[in-house]
């Protein structure tokens, strides 16, 4: 049954990698981690990317055997069958495969056992949807002997690559070259960056989110109060980009026990739908007991899920902002996000700190426009950055782009598509 399972999904990635909408993405090269025996962890939110990418790194490679664990065939599989697997691979390739990719791997209990054994001998690529999926005791085995990197679904210069329209990139400074990628940045924000949702259409958006909940988080859980959680995840996601606290999750979704929205609120994290920052403040107990803010990893899904969307546009370009940032910060050592908020209630949406430096500070609004909300955003960035101590300060609009002089400080304004795709013509 195992060779059968292994025959048909070999088909399916012949069929997949022949597919002239897979892109590169914009990621380093991965095979540069296995050039000897070791493992190579690409986690991500469900439907993100992850098998294509793992797989085109192991074509680069060479010979590589490859299983997919979420497949309903495979269901109930123990660590210990998992050598039936090399099996059918030596009676498939002719040899034991050097290179293994096990897709969705988290789907096999006790898979950590098997993986342990043969990165020994093997070069290996695992896929997740589970940001802690190297936690635990098989991290406490692998110190130093895996590398874990996280893809998003298609940040928008990855985006305009799939729809065939990176030649717009080149006509970003014009009039004309410039509409035409708002046109885009805005079809961006309302279907997101699963490739399915260009692919097969919007509606799968839905299904996605439906598959994450119930699969990777309500199942492999074993949560028993689904509709308490379904409410905790919806909660979130219509209120993206703004505040939270246990205590108010906990009364709006009518569940009296708070460690249990915040175990529901961890799990939503884990399985990568939702993300959280926390209030900067130098003391550690100040952080951990202000309220945090919450973004959803996907500007779809708020579409798809959330309530009453369509009068958030500011919102909605925070929420494309903090993936955007997070993309680019998440793996980089020493270096972290925050939001920030003084007791005037004065705030600034992202704080960026390397080390023990806050390097920079973002603010996001959609228009400035008016006099009352440019002085409000200004005098909250330069607030922050008298107390932070950063001069570095950036604010992010759908159009407006200047530098601006206040208090003594230059503030840089961008429109959102050119922060996107890494064009400011003030730096």
């Amino acid at each position: 049954m195992v060779k059968k399972v292994i025959l048909d999904q070999m088909e399916e990635i012949d069929i997949l990698l022949k597919d002239d909408r897979t892109i590169e993405r914009d990621i380093k090269d991965l095979s540069e981690y296995l050039k000897g025996p070791n493992i190579l962890s690409i986690l991500g939110v469900r439907r993100a990317g992850k098998s294509t990418l793992a797989l085109k790194v192991a074509r680069k490679l060479g010979e590589h055997g490859y299983v997919n664990f979420d497949d309903e065939r495979l269901y109930g599989m123990g660590s210990k069958e998992l050598d039936l697997l090399l099996e059918a691979w030596i009676e498939i390739l002719g040899e034991e495969p050097d290179i293994l990719v096990l897709d969705e791997i988290q789907n096999i209990e006790g898979w950590e056992l098997f993986v342990n054994r043969m990165r020994r001998r093997k070069r290996i690529i695992i896929t997740g949807s589970n940001a802690n999926l190297l936690e635990g005791d098989l991290s406490t085995h692998l110190t130093g002997r895996y590398i874990d990197v996280h893809l998003f679904p298609f940040s928008f210069r990855e985006y305009l690559r799939y729809r065939g329209m990176e030649h717009l990139e080149g006509s970003i400074l014009g009039t004309s070259g410039s509409s035409m990628i708002r046109k885009e940045l805005a079809e961006y924000l309302e279907v997101g960056g699963f490739p399915e949702a260009y692919s097969i259409g919007k509606v799968m958006v839905a299904r996605i989110y439906k598959d994450i909940i119930l699969k990777d988080a309500i199942l492999r859980y074993g949560l028993r109060n689904r509709v308490a959680f379904n409410d905790v995840a919806r909660y979130l996601i219509s209120n993206f980009s703004r505040e939270f606290t246990y205590s108010r999750v906990s009364r709006v979704c009518n569940i009296s026990n708070k460690n249990m929205v915040s175990e529901y609120i961890s799990i939503l994290e884990e399985v990568e739908l939702l993300f959280h920052l926390e209030r900067y403040s130098p003391k550690l107990s100040e952080q951990y007991n202000s309220p945090k803010k919450i973004y959803c990893i996907d500007p779809g899904l708020v579409r798809s899920i959330g309530f009453n969307i369509s009068e958030n546009s500011g919102l909605l370009l925070e929420n494309v902002v903090a993936i955007e940032l997070m993309r680019r910060f998440r793996d980089r050592d020493g270096t972290l996000l925050f939001y920030w908020k003084d007791h005037r209630q004065y705030e600034v949406d992202f704080v960026i700190r390397r080390g023990k430096k806050i390097e920079k500070l973002v603010q996001v609004t959609y228009s400035m426009d008016k006099a009352e909300t440019e002085d409000r955003e200004l005098d909250s960035i330069c607030r922050a950055s008298d107390e932070l101590g950063c001069r570095d300060l950036l604010i992010i609009t759908w159009n407006d782009e200047r530098k601006i002089k206040r208090d003594g400080k230059d503030v840089v304004c961008v429109p959102l598509y050119k922060w996107l795709l890494g064009y400011d013509r003030f730096r």
